[in-house]
């Protein structure tokens, strides 16, 4: 009896004592910049979701609510990650490539819905769901499998490896054009081109993949591949001034935003340009207009400058990593993390085109924010596994 008595606590003792550990060889640099990210990010897409003087219909706390649900569950997801051994999650990256692809197809079907233009989600239920964010995922995985295990007598990976990784990445990279998603397009580019680079293989490949890129844009601009919608915005960002109420107002209203908080900003809640409702979508794509507005100048380069120190820890984990599988796995995130916030914030400021891509960990948004902390957890795992790194 009292062998089974002492079972249970036993093993809450076993768990206790391994959440300690975890706790303990956490990077605690990197999960604090990314807490204060998620904070800042909470805070715009309250301010941004508040009723507008216009009668807007978004309610002032519901978006808040369930940002915060959407936090708590990946914050959970990103612990449960990084608590499994990298080498275990190794195992079954093929499972998780399959499994995104799986989803990207499902898009496609009558499953799939269109929202802004884009056929990227399965609705079911008024549960929405979007493939693509946790395409990255997969992509990170599988390319971090495939470049970090050398076969025997090398070591790099040669060119068979960098043509299978070619096929690899052509399945996600076809479907997500499918729907059109230029965005994640890109961001699925940066990774297979962050994660090439850095895996040793031969600078020819590197190469021929940069110029392979160029000529594919020519050709998609050339050909005339890319929808009406995507020309304009292009064409905007060479003169925004074309057309100011029509392909260009996002653009043009994002810049006034930004432009309107001076140094210090209006104040957080008092942005007239964001209570206005002029920059659409400014909880999600355009959620770094709201910094610039209401934090101003101070606010903006607050949120670039956690940017920043969350790519330098995670390059700090990978340099530190003496196996080439999980320095890879932190470089893949460190790819997709930079050229996103890149690109969004590049958004924001006029520089680059309007791609429909979310700010990571500030933007609001279920699975993005969810597939973000996952390969968050796949980075603390890796630091918390390989010591030798400071």
């Amino acid at each position: 009896m009292s062998t089974y008595l002492g079972a249970p606590r036993t093993r809450s003792a076993e768990l206790g004592r391994s959440a300690a550990g975890l706790a303990r060889r956490l990077d605690w640099t990197l999960v604090g910049s990314v807490a204060v990210l998620c904070a800042v990010g909470s805070l715009l897409v309250w301010s941004a979701t508040l009723p507008g003087d216009g009668g807007h219909p978004l309610d002032s706390t519901g978006h808040l609510r369930r940002h915060l649900l959407h936090l708590a569950v990946a914050w959970v997801l990103c612990l449960l990650v990084a608590s499994v051994d990298h080498r275990t999650i190794r195992a079954y990256a093929p499972v998780a490539y399959l499994v995104t692809i799986i989803g990207l197809v499902l898009v496609l079907t009558p499953l799939g819905a269109v929202i802004n233009g884009s056929r990227g989600w399965i609705v079911v239920g008024g549960f929405q769901f979007q493939p693509s964010e946790l395409a990255k995922v997969g992509l990170v995985l599988i390319l971090a499998t495939l470049l970090g295990e050398p076969r025997d007598g090398e070591a790099r990976p040669m060119t068979r490896d960098v043509l299978f990784c070619l096929v690899v990445l052509t399945a996600p990279l076809a479907l997500v054009m499918a729907q059109p998603d230029l965005g994640t397009t890109l961001v699925l580019g940066a990774i297979f081109l962050g994660t090439l680079t850095l895996s040793g293989a031969p600078i020819v490949w590197v190469a021929g993949m940069l110029a392979c890129g160029a000529f594919g844009a020519f050709c998609v601009w050339w050909f005339d591949m890319l929808e009406p919608y995507q020309l304009d915005r292009i064409a905007t960002l060479m003169d925004p001034a074309a057309d100011p109420m029509g392909a260009g107002y996002n653009s043009n209203q994002a810049l006034i935003a930004v432009g309107s908080g001076g140094f210090n900003g209006t104040g957080l809640f008092q942005g007239e340009q964001t209570h206005g409702r002029f920059v659409p979508e400014q909880h999600t794509d355009f959620i770094f207009t709201v910094a610039g507005e209401e934090l101003g100048f101070t606010g903006a380069v607050l949120v670039i400058g956690l940017f920043a120190l969350i790519l330098w820890r995670i390059l700090r984990i990978a340099q530190g990593c003496e196996q080439p599988y999980p320095r890879l796995l932190c470089v893949g995130v460190a790819a997709w993390f930079g050229f996103q916030a890149f690109i969004n914030i590049g958004m924001g400021l006029g520089i680059m085109p309007v791609t429909g891509l979310p700010l990571p960990f500030v933007s609001y948004g279920g699975t993005a924010i969810m597939a973000n902390m996952i390969a968050l957890g796949l980075v603390l795992g890796v630091h918390s596994r390989d010591r030798g790194f400071a």
